[in-house]
């Protein structure tokens, strides 16, 4: 990825050396300026897609399931925690300088088509923490992997995780590092636009079986998310060679059944909440390749 030498976001919060921890708004995977220029999004924008996710929930409160209405037959809640170290200005070190070019880079991505809606983008803040960090959703470790909590409106990453998907889950590269950024990016997108908090509050009366086939549904519309933001970068000329590669790769590595295969040996299909490696390719694929909102509907169609 062409990154070196582009705007760096200013809001990146460093807490790193000051200890600190986050809840479950939205995490990569299993056990973890200016204006930019106006896009399109090409038919298929914010406001049909947040029209097709209210009446997927809306059937849902009513008994009725979306998906068998589609095939024609059979087809965890925000943790409290106080409040989160506000952080210092960011170091200056080479990954440091990556993470902000691309928060500034999914800033600008974003902004452009809130605005082709005639909408204001609310920009995230993104925190730099190592080993635990206290957020708006409670403390977490860095083994629950970079997240994002609706309460704070803030993506929460330990740098080292990049290290560990390249590593432990052979996914290096750094578009499989922006890649992360951005699918927690698309966590606070969906926040914005009511997704998140409604998923929230219908989870709670769910089983946990329905509660997991619904987080699928989330985690996947941030994948694609991810990838909407990908194509509009790569319109930019900022993606080289093997770039996509990296980001296919590193969403299959984290899909749920590549994690249980690894960890445990076996899978337990009923226990996914992230997405298989396919369905998680497919999507960023989706988003990527068309750069619309509407192709991101995973409420609304098989996954």
């Amino acid at each position: 990825m062409r990154w070196r030498g582009r705007r760096q976001s200013d809001n990146v919060q460093d807490t790193r050396g000051q200890g600190g921890g986050g809840g479950f708004g939205g995490g990569l995977g299993g056990g973890r300026l200016p204006m930019g220029p106006r896009m399109s999004t090409g038919g298929g924008g914010l406001s049909g897609i947040i029209i097709l996710v209210i009446l997927f929930f809306a059937l849902r409160a009513c008994g009725i399931d979306p998906m068998q209405i589609l095939a024609g037959g059979d087809g965890g809640p925000v943790s409290g925690g106080g409040q989160v170290s506000e952080g210092g200005a960011p170091a200056n070190d080479e990954m440091t300088q990556f993470v902000s070019t691309v928060l500034a880079e999914t800033e600008d991505t974003w902004n452009g088509i809130f605005q082709a809606e005639g909408l204001k983008y609310q920009e995230p803040k993104l925190v730099l923490f190592s080993g635990q960090v206290r957020s708006a959703c409670g403390f977490a470790s860095s083994a629950s992997g970079p997240f994002y909590c609706p309460g704070d409106q803030k993506v929460y990453l330990d740098t080292a995780f990049f290290g560990q998907l390249a590593k432990q889950f052979g996914a290096a590269g750094d578009f499989a590092q922006a890649y992360v950024i951005a699918h927690e990016v698309g966590h606070h997108v969906q926040n914005l636009t009511g997704i998140l908090p409604k998923f929230n509050q219908m989870r709670q009366q769910m089983s946990e079986a329905d509660a997991n086939q619904m987080s699928m549904r989330v985690e996947l519309q941030a994948d694609c998310f991810a990838g909407v933001w990908g194509h509009y970068t790569d319109q930019k000329g900022l993606l080289e060679q093997g770039d996509i590669e990296e980001a296919l790769n590193a969403a299959q590595q984290i899909g749920d059944d590549t994690l249980q295969k690894r960890m445990q040996g076996y899978v337990v299909p009923e226990s996914f909440n992230h997405g298989t490696s396919q369905q998680r390719q497919r999507w960023f694929a989706a988003g990527f390749k068309s750069g619309k909102l509407s192709d991101c509907d995973t409420f609304n169609n098989p996954i």
